[in-house]
């Protein structure tokens, strides 16, 4: 009962937690002016505009690529920073023929280097209006409240300045492409197209590509990509905060759940295992793999081995091992080569395995098998 209590507690926590994240954040809200997002500052009038004026529409998720046919792409203030190969891929893109529509408060790092956007330090007054025939047919537009002004290069030719005469959005030519740069997003968000001439201008920047070309929308930098797994992601984003609410409710219901199962059993200490364990061990490993050879041939190599040890031969190598013993100890090199040639009809059951364990035995232990038979080693030859 009061695991169960832990868990309803920790559940009504969770409950309480999400009702109170969804009363105070706001209803609909888009910073980063989604083309998916109906809220004032989204932009999916823009994307239904486009579709009105015959344009194909996309956007680019999952994975970031341009589009292949060189239209139109609109990049909107993006959360998720761009790399510099995706930026890269970007400015030969539109290198190509594509259409660049690029609108952020504060630029992308990559982006802004790929396209040499230069953007002065401090705010000033928002976007009032322009004097350029780039975008015929507008006179006033109307943003934010403040931007970021542009710093255009020679070849930047600017449209949009603010009440103080800074450059807010600039038209650049580069090779069979275009870029169009704005420092305020807003004159193209759904809440602003119906002001003064913002849904002009759109129309404008649409019109410098051509009148079927297909229009995207990059989403692929508003979503969750792999730079994004950041500790400041996990506090400003909503799915951040979201997993971390449920983590503090996992966590308190277990606090409150937890117990333990019974007492604390402390594990015995292991014993030494024997050497005489060991070696029965390994013979009925032997026995029940029928493993006749294999042991036969263990048996002959530590024999060799204890009459190294005892005549002091190296065993190693073994040719010379054998020439030393013959010259040395012709008799004892006679009776362990006999009995090693004989090792492979003695394979053929236990009892003739046993009678050549044997053999080898006394071949290396000539002592203790002649004490065992009652006289003294050499008394009679070993068979």
């Amino acid at each position: 009962m009061r695991g169960a209590r832990g868990w309803v507690i920790a559940a009504a926590i969770s409950v309480a937690i999400a009702a109170l994240a969804y009363l105070v954040q706001p209803p609909q809200d888009s910073p980063e002016h989604s083309s998916n997002s109906d809220a004032a500052n989204g932009t999916s009038a823009a994307r239904l505009f486009a579709q009105a004026m015959g344009h194909p529409t996309d956007e680019v998720s999952g994975a970031f690529a341009p589009p292949e046919s060189f239209g139109v792409m609109f990049v909107f203030t993006p959360t998720s920073p761009y790399t510099s190969d995706e930026a890269e891929r970007t400015r030969l893109w539109v290198r190509s023929g594509g259409l660049l529509i690029y609108a952020s408060e504060q630029g992308d790092p990559e982006l802004d280097r790929a396209f040499g956007v230069t953007r002065l330090g401090s705010y000033t007054g928002g976007t009032l209006q322009l004097g350029n025939p780039a975008v015929s047919g507008v006179t006033r537009v109307t943003g934010g409240s403040s931007v970021i002004p542009l710093d255009p290069a020679a070849d930047q030719v600017p449209f949009l300045r603010n009440s103080d005469g800074l450059v807010t959005g600039y038209v650049q030519r580069i090779s069979s492409g275009a870029v169009v740069v704005l420092a305020d997003p807003l004159v193209l968000c759904n809440g602003y197209l119906d002001k003064q001439d913002n849904g002009r201008l759109l129309a404008d920047l649409l019109g410098l590509a051509s009148p079927t070309a297909a229009v995207v929308f990059d989403e692929y930098h508003h979503g969750i990509i792999l730079s994004d797994f950041t500790p400041q992601a996990w506090v400003t984003t909503p799915w951040g905060a979201a997993l971390l609410w449920l983590l503090v409710a996992v966590f308190a219901g277990l606090v409150l759940r937890g117990r333990r199962f019974g007492p604390i059993i402390m594990r015995p200490r292991e014993l030494a295992r024997a050497d005489v364990e060991w070696a029965v061990a390994v013979g009925q490993l032997l026995r029940r793999s029928s493993a006749r050879a294999v042991t036969l041939g263990l048996l002959a190599t530590a024999t060799e081995r204890t009459v190294a040890a005892r005549t002091g031969i190296p065993l190693q190598p073994r040719e010379r091992f054998w020439n030393a013993l013959w010259v040395r100890v012709p008799a004892l090199a006679a009776d362990l080569a006999e009995a090693e040639n004989a090792l492979h009809a003695s394979a053929a059951s236990e009892a003739d395995l046993m009678k050549a364990a044997k053999r080898l035995h006394r071949i290396a232990h000539p002592i203790e098998a002649a004490g065992r038979r009652g006289h003294l080693p050499g008394s009679d030859r070993v068979d």
